[in-house]
């Protein structure tokens, strides 16, 4: 195994594109034939502005030439508060890591790259969505469950 953590520009368009919607798939548990045109179509928008404007940040992961995981990480700022008197915030997504290459170290050694960027940047106030697949993973790095977040359903 020869991994590749390759920061992704505005050249991987296409494959972040694909990417997206394979992790999309797979946390959705949708099958080939549901319609995700509409998502395509918005995420290639996304990754495009995103990228130019320095928003997000992806890395794509290869063994060799195959694609074997990502993740992304986007940042935006809300009113400052007491405990991030800057605003800026950054959410962590997108964090996928094919089957066959799992419990390798490959979405810990992504994860870290996400938040060594976010930390570069001077943002500290890093949060993610956790799927129970996915929640040991964030818990070994240190992420904490939030209890006073809420929601409104559509």
């Amino acid at each position: 195994m020869s991994l590749n953590y390759k920061k992704a520009t505005l050249e991987d368009l296409e494959m972040l594109v694909e990417t997206r919607i394979e992790v999309l798939r797979a946390a959705n548990r949708l099958s080939d034939d549901v319609d995700m045109s509409q998502v395509k179509k918005q995420s290639y928008q996304y990754y495009q502005e995103a990228l130019r404007s320095s928003t997000h940040t992806a890395y794509l992961v290869f063994d060799e030439d195959i694609f074997v995981g990502a993740g992304g990480i986007s940042y935006f700022k809300i009113m400052p508060t007491y405990h991030n008197p800057s605003g800026h915030k950054a959410y962590i997504m997108n964090m996928y890591t094919k089957p066959a290459y799992r419990r390798k170290g490959i979405a810990f050694k992504t994860l870290d790259l996400l938040v060594r960027d976010a930390h570069a940047r001077g943002i500290s106030s890093i949060s993610l969505e956790a799927t129970e697949m996915g929640r040991p993973l964030y818990e070994k790095y240190g992420f904490v469950k939030m209890d006073a977040e809420m929601e409104l359903p559509k």
